[in-house]
């Protein structure tokens, strides 16, 4: 199917969210006209910061309450959009079981989403944000060693009993919105598949969101757990460069229907090292870094070192993402953005050594 054209007008579901945010204000700065869909548009904590982008007053930006759990919430607003960012997947609280892994709620929201392009008549590509949980999620650490170079066509070992919910949840949807393009003829389906995204904040909830902004919040409160996640370090990609690849996916004229682009800057990083550097980064602040060591026994440091030892092994791939022209920020700058903007705009007041404050001028 075709691109969209430039200028043209994109929907954005999740609009509120650290990465429907973000995709709002670039759409934005690129001329196009955005359709910002949120859960309740007079839910001013969340929506205030979308309606101070110039692109509101102006008109090229509009808000529209769409809940994920009602069918044909989307009718009216995707008609006569060129594209659909689909950010906000599933809500996790949508069913008793949680909403991620109850198959029959997935299927649910995809399809009246689904059924919501079909019927724009105007739709011709849609963008679904995944994961990479969807891409490499193994509890079965031999599968990881058999299996290291992570790239798009690599999908958790289906004898993988205990793969996640929200892994399998984002595959669901993937393939969801791939056969229905396929089926329709008229509009395609591509999938950004984005690493651990870190970045700036633009509105304080989302500092309590992530959980990878939730955890940088903990950590300038002083509170740093090395084991978290099981010692899996953080793949990062600034959530800018995730915008940046969601556009790029909207605007090409190569990429073909069911395809997946991970978006990762390359750089993979210890929890401890995340918490360390931002007194490096901003030893202006003053940051008290709390002490990390860990209290294992011989059994604790050997399973630490042994799950280091796997992800290390691994291979966490770009290409695709590179050949869309997407150049990554430097992962300093995305720490340095993250911490200063939880500060600012969440308003966390981070544990300082004696004789520093924030400056309130």
């Amino acid at each position: 199917m075709a691109p969209i054209p430039k200028g043209g007008t994109v929907a954005v579901t999740g609009a509120s969210g650290f990465i429907g945010g973000w995709l709002v204000r670039d759409l934005l700065s690129r001329g196009y006209r955005v359709r910002a869909c949120v859960r309740d548009v007079n839910d001013g904590a969340k929506t205030n910061f979308l309606k101070a982008m110039p692109g509101y007053v102006s008109g090229r930006l509009t808000l529209h309450s769409a809940d994920l759990n009602v069918a044909g919430c989307f009718d009216k607003i995707f008609k006569g959009c060129h594209g659909v960012a689909h950010v906000s997947h599933i809500d996790a609280s949508g069913s008793e079981s949680g909403g991620y892994g109850d198959d029959d709620y997935t299927k649910m929201v995809n399809d009246h989403i689904i059924k919501s392009v079909n019927e724009s008549d105007s739709v011709t590509r849609v963008v679904v944000t995944s994961s990479v949980a969807a891409v490499v999620s193994e509890s079965n650490f031999d599968e990881m060693v058999k299996r290291p170079v992570i790239y798009e066509d690599r999908f958790p070992d289906s004898n993988n009993h205990r793969l996640s919910g929200y892994s399998r949840s984002k595959q669901q949807a993937e393939h969801f919105f791939s056969n229905a393009a396929e089926a329709s003829g008229r509009w395609d389906s591509i999938t950004c598949c984005p690493a651990d995204n870190v970045g700036p904040i633009q509105s304080a909830h989302q500092g309590d969101r992530g959980p990878w902004q939730g955890l940088m919040k903990k950590m300038l409160y002083g509170e740093c757990n090395p084991a978290v996640h099981g010692y899996r370090p953080w793949h990062t990609v600034d959530v800018r460069d995730t915008c940046a690849v969601q556009i790029a996916i909207l605007e090409s004229v190569m990429v073909q229907n069911g395809e997946r682009h991970i978006a990762y800057n390359t750089h993979k990083i210890e929890v401890e090292e995340v918490c360390a550097r931002i007194d490096k980064l901003l030893p202006e602040l003053g940051f008290t870094t709390p002490d990390m060591t860990e209290d294992l026994d011989e059994k604790g440091i050997a399973r630490r070192a042994e799950r280091r030892a796997v992800y290390a092994g691994t291979d966490l791939r770009n290409d695709r993402t590179r050949a869309l022209g997407i150049t990554y920020r430097d992962l300093n700058d995305s720490l340095r953005d993250m911490a200063e903007s939880l500060i600012t705009v969440g308003e966390v007041k981070p544990v300082l050594r004696p004789g520093y404050s924030l400056n309130k001028d």
